[in-house]
C-alpha cells in the first residue's frame, strides 16, 4: 500500500508540477489584476445624460420595429420576446436596447424608431470614441472570440468589433455587432498581466481552439489529479517525517538533496493549504453539478408578476421629464415589473432612482408590494424569517471590481427572506429599487465555504484587514509555488536519471555454492 502511494504521488507530481506552479503563480497575479470586464459603474461613466426633450418614440413603436412587440393580453412572454428593456445611448444618441440573456439582443434608434440592422466598423468606431470621452481610436478588426472575451454572456453580441482607444489606460473596447453598445473593455494592464494571471489560471490556452469543447473537462480532471497528488503527498510526507528523533544526518527528513529536502519541508508546512486550494479550485467550476439543488427554483417571472407590457409601462419621455423636474439626470432607463406593477429604474450620478406608476418613489418600493411578489417565487413554501441586513456578512458581501465576482452590485440595506422549502432558499431584496440582488440555497451556501472561502479567504472581516489579508494570501501562495517548483526540479532530475540495467542473473548452480 505504501509503495503504491509513493508511486502515485511521484508520477502525478511529475505530470502536474508545472500546472500546479502555474496555478499558484497566476493566483498571486489575480489578487490584483483580474480578467477584463465592464462593470456597471464603468459602463455608466461612458454614457451621456439622456435628453429630457425630444426623446423618444413610444415603446410599443420601438418594440414593433424590433419585431418583439408582445400583446397586452398575453399571459406570458412570447417566443423571441425580450425580458429586459433599456433606454441607453450609443455614440451619444438615445437607443432602445431589448435583450434576453443569450437569446435576444436588438437595438432601435430611439429618435427615428428604426431598427439597427447591422453595426458597421465606422459605427463601432464612433460608439467607442464617444464612450471613451471623444479620444481618437482605431478599428482593430472584428473578432468572434479572443483571449479577453471568453464569456458566454457575450455570445449574443458576437462577432465583436475591437476598438483601440488612445486613453491613459490603453483600453480595447469591444462593441456589439447587434446593438452597437460597448460590452467589454480591456486595459493595457489587464491585457499584459492577464497572460500571467487569469488566462494562465483558467487554462484559457484550451479555449477557442480545437479542444474548446473539452476545456471544462480538462480543467476538472487536472484539478482532480492535483487533489489526489496533494492528498498522497501529505500522507507520504507525514510517513517520512521523523517527529521524534532525527535521521543520521540530524534532520527530520530523509532527503539529502536541497530540492527534495525543501519539497518535503514545504509540503509539511503548506501541504494542507495546497490541498484545500486545489480542491476549492476544482469546486469553483461546479463539477458534475454537485452544487445544483434539485426541485423547483425561485421563479423570477413570478416576482415580476408577468411580462413587461408597453401599454402599461411609463413612456420614456414622461420618465425623463419627471426625473429632470426632481433635478436628476438619468444616463439609462430600465423598465421593470414588481408584483404586476410597472416601474422605471433610472441610473446616473447620484442614482439609482425608481419611478412608480405616477411619480418618483423616494422611499423605494412599498413593502406590501415587493414582499408578496417575493413570496410568489416559491408558491409551495413559506417565508419563515425576514432579516434586515445593514452590513456585510459571510453570505452577502462585496468584492473589489477586478475580482471574479466584483461586478456584482451588493447594496445596503437589504432584506433577506428565508423560505422553508427543502432547498432552504434565501432571497435578498433591495427595498430601494425592488430588485432581487441575491438568491442562494443550502447547496450554494456549502459551495460558498468549500470554494469561495477556501480559495480566497473572503470573509468580510478578513477582507477589511489589509494588508494582513494580502500578506496571508501571498505567503501561502508563495509556499505553494515553492512546493511546485521544487517538484519541477526533482521531477526533471528523476526523468533525466539514466536507467539502471538489471544485473544478469547468476546460474542457479553458483547460488547453491554460497
Amino acid at each position: 500500500m505504501k509503495r503504491w502511494l509513493y508511486l502515485v504521488h511521484r508520477w502525478l507530481g511529475i505530470g502536474l508540477c508545472v500546472v500546479m506552479a502555474a496555478w499558484f503563480l497566476s493566483g498571486i497575479v489575480m489578487l490584483y489584476v483580474g480578467y477584463p470586464k465592464l462593470t456597471p459603474d464603468e459602463r455608466l461613466q461612458g454614457l451621456p445624460p439622456l435628453p429630457a426633450a425630444g426623446c423618444c418614440v413610444p415603446l410599443d413603436q420601438a418594440l414593433r420595429a424590433a419585431g418583439l412587440a408582445p400583446s397586452d393580453k398575453s399571459a406570458g412572454k412570447a417566443p423571441g420576446a425580450a425580458a429586459t428593456w433599456r433606454l441607453s445611448s450609443v455614440a451619444g444618441q438615445p437607443r432602445y436596447l431589448f435583450t434576453d440573456g443569450p437569446k435576444v439582443a436588438v437595438a432601435v434608434n430611439a429618435l427615428s424608431g428604426t431598427r439597427i440592422a447591422s453595426v458597421a466598423a465606422e459605427d463601432a468606431l464612433a460608439a467607442a470614441r464617444h464612450f471613451a470621452g471623444g479620444v481618437s481610436g482605431v478599428h482593430l478588426g472584428a473578432v468572434q472570440e479572443d483571449a479577453w472575451t471568453h464569456s458566454r454572456a457575450l455570445d449574443v453580441h458576437r462577432p465583436l468589433h475591437r476598438i483601440g482607444v488612445d486613453d491613459p489606460e490603453g483600453r480595447w473596447l469591444y462593441v456589439s455587432s447587434r446593438t452597437g453598445e460597448v460590452v467589454r473593455d480591456a486595459t493595457l494592464t489587464e491585457r499584459t498581466w492577464g497572460w500571467l494571471g487569469a488566462w494562465l489560471h483558467w487554462l484559457y490556452m484550451f479555449r477557442g481552439g480545437a479542444v474548446d469543447a473539452w476545456w471544462h473537462d480538462i480543467v476538472v480532471w487536472l484539478a482532480v489529479a492535483g487533489t489526489v497528488s496533494a492528498v498522497t503527498g501529505l500522507v507520504v510526507g507525514v510517513w517520512r517525517w521523523r517527529f521524534r528523533g532525527t535521521y543520521k544526518g540530524g534532520t527530520h527528513t530523509p532527503y539529502r538533496t536541497f530540492m527534495a529536502r525543501w519539497h518535503h519541508v514545504l509540503g509539511m508546512v503548506g501541504g494542507l493549504l495546497a490541498l484545500t486550494w486545489v480542491l476549492s479550485g476544482l469546486l469553483s467550476v461546479n463539477p458534475w453539478k454537485v452544487f445544483d439543488a434539485p426541485g423547483p427554483k425561485p421563479d423570477r417571472q413570478a416576482f415580476a408578476g408577468g411580462p413587461l407590457l408597453p401599454g402599461q409601462a411609463m413612456p420614456a419621455a414622461t420618465a425623463l421629464q419627471r426625473l429632470q423636474a426632481q433635478g436628476h439626470a438619468a444616463r439609462e432607463l430600465e423598465w421593470r415589473r414588481i408584483g404586476g406593477v410597472h416601474h422605471v429604474q433610472a441610473a446616473g450620478a447620484g442614482g439609482p432612482w425608481l419611478l412608480g406608476e405616477r411619480d418618483l418613489l423616494a422611499d423605494g418600493v412599498p413593502t406590501d408590494q415587493w414582499l408578496p411578489a417575493a413570496a410568489a417565487m416559491l408558491p409551495r413554501a413559506r417565508i419563515v424569517e425576514q432579516t434586515l441586513v445593514t452590513r456585510y456578512d459571510s453570505y452577502y458581501y462585496g468584492r473589489e471590481p477586478h475580482t471574479m465576482t466584483g461586478q456584482r452590485e451588493r447594496p445596503l440595506p437589504v432584506w433577506r427572506l428565508r423560505f422553508d422549502d427543502p432547498n432552504e432558499t434565501w432571497v435578498t431584496v433591495d427595498p430601494r429599487t425592488g430588485s432581487i440582488v441575491h438568491v442562494t440555497d443550502g447547496h450554494r451556501r456549502v459551495d460558498r465555504w468549500l470554494f469561495a472561502f477556501l480559495h480566497s479567504f473572503d470573509l468580510p472581516v478578513l477582507l477589511q484587514s489589509r494588508p494582513v489579508w494580502d500578506a496571508w494570501m501571498i505567503g501561502f501562495s508563495l509556499a505553494g509555488l515553492g512546493l511546485s517548483l521544487t517538484a519541477v526540479v526533482t521531477g526533471w532530475r528523476r526523468l533525466a536519471r539514466p536507467r539502471r540495467r538489471p544485473a544478469a542473473a547468476e546460474p542457479r548452480t553458483s547460488m547453491a555454492l554460497h
